[in-house]
């Protein structure tokens, strides 16, 4: 046979001796000792080639940077690649890349929103099912709760966290840097000014700060300086200071584009000719800044050498608030109701560790927010042991290579607190034995949807460029249903011509509901709490 040159850059007498030939010339070696070395040279190669194997696998597995952009009220419409008239150059060009998720879906408001984000549960499960967090509140997402960060942490992750917080804050122990987060750079309540960083107090009277760098009030040392922007200064700062070698787990939370509108007025200009309604324009330059960001955040990440080995991930936490200049449209209603416009969100990943052939396609398989915990994991090459029982399913192969769902339904909610709607003699299902449905629920199984009770706006609005025009559909149906897949715009409730569906999924609420924890209710604390006790800033006191 041929040996590999370098075979013959050994002496012969190497090669006898490595044959086991201690006698004899060289020219004597026997055609054994031949077949011998030749072995031993495939031996060699063999070795050679499995390290060389090792090493590259291993640098492929590597565990990834991980980049997770919050944004707070974006609605469906107001993406670009969702045909709005909104610019978000940056983010359309990250989403073309990368896999939409179309069929993904969070919460209808902020704070359940972060708390299953957190947890990777159902908010039924952590207490948080019913509205956010108020200022002055007794109470947080509960401390027992591991939360995404203390999971990756143990894959030797370094975490951290700029933006809005809305888990709790009425004690240290409740806050991002006591939570698991390594830095934290932002603010605790659910908004406030975007150039000032305050929240009003004492009946809109006094402004108290609310802006934090780790347990540290900062806000006047940032006064003036906006919000949007200076937390994606801040996430870039972080990067910079990032060991590549180390993997980075960042969570940008956005104060944008929750109200109130208030932008630099170049960005609100840009649309001067394009949008005549004065909140819609506000919004859209909210919405094309935090673009910016979001641009400038990965940039950063292609500067320092990391984008190779970053996944990139981009949600809204809620629908848009339509009073707010957000649209939702083509879905029914809005932010703080089940409704599609309420509950779909915009959102994709952006990787180049997403196989080639779902790079720029549309994902419609069935994702939830409470997803991204064991997802995260999965990546980071660690294990979901030691949570409380999750809710969420590692949807990486999902992702990454188009395979199906592992999920197959989504609980949006049982608010048992959330007003009762009246009782009608004329509901058919009101005395069905499984579940009272006058409370506030909805669940997504399979394309089927079921809900009950109150549902939040239930109108389908066009956004001001488009004509405005508001349908406000009259129904006194307190159980509806709809097939997502075939009517995703909630159109055409079918629950009594499909009794068969409504039992089976009213007997699967009647299940999740048995697992709930009551939610915590506890009245403010407004003495403690008073920022005027805590040098005019928004503070823990307990």
């Amino acid at each position: 046979m041929c040996r590999p040159s370098w075979c013959h850059l050994y002496p012969v007498y190497s090669w006898r001796r490595m044959a086991g030939i201690n006698h004899g010339s060289p020219s004597r070696i026997s055609t054994a000792a031949t077949h011998t070395m030749d072995e031993l040279c495939r031996v060699i190669i063999l070795l050679i080639s499995l390290i060389s194997f090792v090493s590259s696998t291993v640098a492929s597995t590597k565990p990834p940077h991980i980049v997770f952009f919050l944004a707070d009220d974006l609605g469906w419409h107001d993406v670009g690649y969702h045909d709005s008239i909104i610019r978000t150059p940056n983010i359309d060009k990250l989403a073309a890349e990368g896999v939409k998720l179309e069929n993904y879906y969070v919460t209808p408001i902020c704070t359940p929103t972060r708390a299953v984000l957190m947890t990777g549960r159902y908010q039924i499960h952590t207490t948080m099912q019913h509205g956010v967090l108020m200022a002055q509140e007794q109470r947080c997402l509960p401390t027992d709760e591991v939360l995404m960060p203390q999971k990756l942490k143990e894959s030797g992750y370094s975490t951290h966290m700029v933006g809005k917080w809305h888990l709790g804050f009425y004690k240290w122990d409740c806050t991002p840097n006591h939570r698991g987060f390594d830095t934290f750079f932002g603010f605790y309540l659910a908004g406030g000014e975007y150039f000032t960083h305050t929240r009003k107090c004492h009946g809109h009277r006094l402004d108290a700060w609310d802006l934090r760098d780790g347990d540290k009030m900062v806000g006047p040392e940032y006064t003036g300086e906006y919000s949007t922007m200076l937390y994606a200064r801040k996430a870039q700062e972080v990067i910079r200071k990032q060991d590549p070698n180390v993997p980075m787990f960042l969570y940008v939370s956005f104060q944008a584009v929750h109200a109130p509108l208030e932008v630099p007025d170049s960005y609100a200009d840009a649309y001067g000719k394009d949008i005549y309604d004065q909140s819609r324009k506000l919004y859209a330059g909210m919405t094309s800044c935090m673009d910016e960001a979001i641009g400038n955040v990965t940039q950063t990440l292609k500067d320092r050498g990391m984008w190779d080995n970053t996944v990139v991930v981009f949600s809204t936490d809620n629908g848009g608030a339509t009073g707010f200049g957000a649209s939702n449209y083509p879905l029914r209603g809005q932010k703080c109701g089940h409704y599609e416009g309420g509950v779909r969100g915009p959102a994709f990943v952006s990787s180049p560790l997403l196989k080639p052939h779902v790079r720029g396609t549309k994902n419609t398989e069935l994702m939830y927010v409470g997803d991204w915990l064991p997802t995260f994991v999965h990546l980071a090459g660690g294990t979901t042991h030691g949570t409380k029982p999750l809710d969420g399913v590692n949807q990486w192969e999902a992702i990454s290579e188009g395979l199906p769902s592992r999920r197959k339904e989504i609980l949006h909610n049982i608010d048992p607190i959330r007003a009762k709607s009246p009782t009608l003699k004329t509901e058919p299902w009101m005395l069905n034995p499984y579940f009272d449905i006058r409370v506030m629920a909805a669940i997504r199984v399979g394309h089927w949807k079921l809900l009950t009770g109150q549902k939040g706006n239930a109108n389908w609005q066009e956004p001001p460029e488009l004509g405005n025009r508001l349908t406000n559909p009259y129904t006194n149906n307190i159980l509806q249903l709809y097939h997502i897949k075939e009517d995703p715009e909630e159109r055409n409730d079918i629950s009594a011509t499909r009794p068969d569906v409504v039992y089976r999924i009213l007997l699967r609420l009647q299940a999740l509901n048995s697992t709930a924890v009551l939610p915590t209710h506890v009245d403010p604390e407004f003495s403690l709490s008073d920022p005027v006790k805590h040098d005019m800033a928004w503070s823990p006191w307990a």
